[in-house]
């Protein structure tokens, strides 16, 4: 889907042809479509579909007639009913004359500017735009993080309930998607300070506060990714071992119940036996003798465990 956007004295609205100062805005572009506007404004077509690829890496390629920017942004995708949290790439073509973006999904780091909700912002002042689009991309990140840390908190409060594998398999989720987040904001801290030092991208002495202002923010996302990431690992460590330990008590329960036991066991099977000579064979109370021996030592068995303490 190819859009074009451009700001007036009213505001922001879509136009039918491109126009110089405009945005043009390219999200999941068919072939064709990735084609004609490659030919139209003589781009390479690898890098228009350099960001389409999952696995493509933050980077700036500075070419000819324009400058590619590729940084990863968070996205949400729903599964099952469940949230899950993943980073794809985001390209930024400048130009001359246009601004292009190019992406997969309808990211809310875009969407904002479509519609119009952010202040100060014109298409054909195309270096703030850049700069506006990376801080907004920064502060999802944060936005997310902080989404992020609230699930594991409700997770867990879970766990301390009920310990079961859907829960620690949410946990491990969530701990992933900060792997995730950490990877893709240190690539976007390298493109920042590249674009830094760039001369491709004209600078004004307006904006270089706010550039400032974005590195600032995706040094903070990655403190809060790193903090969040170390927590989320410690909790899932603690209820390892508090899982391990709750089986190691069950099985020495089951294990006292298991000798205790085996004492009545082997007494009624030596008395049992149906052979002669075996003690109160003869005796009308025989039964209850052999039983009320079973039951002696089967106290004794279990004072002497409880008294050396083995199973505590």
């Amino acid at each position: 889907m190819i859009r074009i956007f451009k700001t007036t004295d009213s505001g922001i609205r879509k136009v039918a042809v491109a126009e110089e100062g405009c945005w043009i805005a390219l999200t999941n572009p068919t072939s064709e479509e990735l084609t004609t506007i490659a030919d139209q404004f003589n781009i390479d077509v690898d890098d228009l579909k350099s960001p389409l690829d999952e696995e493509e890496r933050s980077r700036i390629q500075v070419e000819e007639n324009y400058t590619l920017i590729i940084l990863d942004i968070p996205t949400i995708e729903e599964r099952k009913g469940k949230e899950y949290f993943y980073t794809i790439p985001f390209g930024i073509i400048f130009t001359d004359k246009y601004i292009f973006t190019v992406c997969l999904v309808d990211s809310p780091v875009l969407t904002v500017f479509m519609d119009g909700r952010v202040k100060d912002f014109y298409t054909f002042k195309r270096t703030r735009f850049i700069y506006q689009m990376l801080y907004r991309n920064a502060t999802m990140f944060l936005q997310y993080l902080k989404i992020i840390d609230k699930k594991s908190d409700e997770v867990e409060k879970k766990l301390h309930i009920s310990q079961r594998n859907q829960e620690l398999i949410e946990m491990l989720d969530l701990e992933k998607s900060l792997v995730y987040f950490t990877t893709s904001l240190r690539g976007n801290e390298v493109v920042l300070e590249k674009l830094m030092r760039n001369t491709s991208i004209p600078r004004y002495e307006d904006d270089e506060e706010l550039l400032e202002d974005v590195i600032i923010e995706n040094k903070q996302a990655i403190e809060m990714a790193k903090i969040y990431s170390d927590i989320l690992s410690g909790t899932m460590d603690a209820f390892a071992s508090v899982i391990s330990n709750n089986l190691n008590i069950a099985m020495k329960f089951l294990s006292v119940i298991t000798i205790v036991l085996t004492v009545p066991t082997i007494v009624t099977s030596a008395l049992g036996m149906n052979v002669s000579g075996i003690p109160f064979a003869n005796n009308p109370y025989g039964f209850w003798i052999v039983v009320g021996i079973s039951l002696l030592m089967t106290l004794a068995a279990g004072a002497i465990i409880a008294k050396n303490k083995h199973f505590k």
